[in-house]
């Protein structure tokens, strides 16, 4: 087989190897500083890049293949013969086989401290000019960029002797996306820094990179077109790394809500289910066991769960499937099913089940797999904000009436104000013994938020007398508290912040609840 590949890594995990693996097949091995020096170091027959330049690696490794007989034995077409007498003339030989990785830029920047000296030294040059020769061209040339791939590569030179167009065309087009993301990355950084030489959160210009999971058959109706794309580098415990288990193709709206589910059930420390429909939460519950957790959120507004999205934070055993087979579940999420489970849901085909591994502990955002930023489409523009992960505790909270919480309403209290972060605004929760109990949303009127969560309440036969309430925004006037409390609410918590706040609080003075303030708004557009 006579080919050459040309092998220069920054890493080099699994590259001896692959060029072990290279040189069995009779490909001639060229490399460049380190990379040359390792494999020789493993007995490997190497010719330095220098050697074939006829030129030495200058200026601290910053030019060793930016030569014409690196880039004209990538980019010469073999069937134009003009190119090849080219190469013949200057005595150029073609380089068949690209294998690069690049300076670490994303892993160097994303270090706490980093300078900005150090990301210019980390900006690779040549690793991406050779990339995109070879990418372009790919007919002739094979192109290497991750680890990943070498196992592909080496089995079809060892079963077909050369690559398929196939695999050389996904090759070029893996090693444009990765010059893509990495000048992105470049791009973000470099924008971000302002003149004090700090790093501004939200760069001058910015990259997003994405990957498509799937299409999809449609998006919110039949008329529109959709796909679904992660994240380059997603969050651990976040929905697109769900295993799908069985049932049907994820639909637009399906993604939509059963994000919106597993965001806010993975919020709780305890067992717990949440019961989404149209992106809002029509039952929310704590409980012992995953059946318990079911049954109290269902019991909030059953109607509305009739083809609902259903997530749970712990493993789903026979008995909570049992239950959940009883109504028409569009997908099912939690952490794991038993056996039983999963042949609770054998013959109901259509039921997506969906497997999400919860993210690992942490006190950052990323460690507790939550997006840092929320992302939203405009006309011609993008409005970027860092994402609502702000937590309370008890400990955070100003009581500010005559009357006291009890511990037990202080329990719910927190409940109700994590329920109605994720509840469409403006949101009015009542819950009572860790589950909710009626749920408003999405109104323009506050006050339509309450009357709702007390119409719904009733039409599922539950009693709001003594129950907590939370309200995502504050009260701009008494009103709003007066419908809660005739609603049956004997304790509130809210933001405050009105201008009005002392009339709010003289008022929950006046019918006797407890009213708590957070310091903290909600707003879910």
């Amino acid at each position: 087989m006579h080919m050459n590949a040309l092998i220069s890594v920054s890493d080099k995990a699994g590259i001896v190897e692959f060029a072990r693996a290279l040189h069995a097949l009779g490909i001639r091995l060229i490399s460049t500083g380190g990379t040359a020096k390792l494999l020789a170091e493993q007995g490997l027959p190497v010719t330095e890049v220098a050697e074939v330049t006829e030129f030495p690696e200058m200026l601290d490794g910053r030019v060793k293949t930016l030569h014409p007989k690196v880039h004209g034995g990538l980019l010469a077409r073999r069937d134009l013969p003009e190119h090849m007498a080219a190469l013949k003339a200057h005595s150029i030989d073609t380089i068949d086989l690209l294998v690069v990785n690049l300076y670490p830029f994303e892993a160097t920047v994303a270090k706490a401290g980093c300078t900005l000296e150090d990301a210019i030294e980390n900006i690779d040059i040549g690793g991406p000019a050779m990339v995109r020769s070879a990418a372009k061209n790919w007919k002739d040339v094979g192109v290497v960029t991750d680890a990943s791939q070498y196992p592909l590569v080496l089995q079809e030179l060892q079963t077909a002797g050369k690559l398929s167009d196939k695999t050389r065309f996904s090759l070029s087009v893996a090693a444009f996306n990765r010059i893509s993301n990495y000048d992105g990355a470049i791009s973000d950084y470099l924008s971000s820094i302002q003149e004090d030489g700090s790093r501004s959160l939200f760069p001058a210009q910015s990259n997003g990179r994405f990957v498509k999971l799937q299409d999809l058959r449609y998006g919110e109706n039949p008329h529109q077109h959709a796909a679904f794309y992660r994240d380059l580098y997603p969050a651990p415990g976040s929905l697109v790394s769900a295993k799908q288990l069985q049932g049907k193709e994820l639909s637009y709206n399906n993604i939509a809500d059963a994000d919106a589910a597993w965001e806010c059930v993975k919020s709780f420390d305890v067992g717990a289910c949440v019961i989404v429909k149209h992106a809002n939460p029509c039952g929310v519950a704590l409980g012992r066991t995953s059946l318990a957790a079911y049954s109290k959120a269902l019991q909030t507004d059953p109607t509305s769960a009739f083809g609902g999205i259903i997530a749970f934070n712990r493993e789903v055993d026979e008995e909570a499937a049992q239950a959940v087979a009883k109504q028409f579940v569009e997908v099912l999420m939690a952490p794991s099913f038993t056996r039983e489970a999963l042949a609770v849901f054998k013959s109901k085909v259509n039921v997506r089940i969906l497997e999400i591994a919860l993210p690992p502990g942490g006190t950052t955002d990323w460690d507790n797999g939550r997006n840092a930023v929320d992302v939203k489409r405009v006309g011609s523009g993008l409005l970027v904000q860092t994402a609502d992960n702000r937590q309370m505790s008890v400990g955070e909270l100003k009581v500010v009436t005559r009357k006291q919480p009890t511990p037990q309403q202080l329990e719910d209290l927190l409940f109700a104000w994590k329920v109605a972060k994720y509840v469409k605004s403006n949101a009015i929760v009542f819950c009572k013994d860790g589950m909710t109990m009626g749920v408003g949303a999405g109104q323009m009127s506050r006050l339509d938020s309450a009357r709702i969560a007390d119409i719904k309440a009733k039409h599922a036969g539950l009693s709001l007398v003594g129950t907590v309430a939370a309200s995502d925004a504050f009260f701009p006037f008494r009103d709003g508290l007066d419908v809660i409390v005739d609603a049956g609410a004997t304790c509130v918590i809210q933001p405050g912040g009105s201008m009005r706040d002392d009339q709010v609080i003289a008022a929950a003075d006046e019918r006797d609840v407890a009213m708590v303030f957070t310091g903290v708004r909600h707003f879910r557009h």
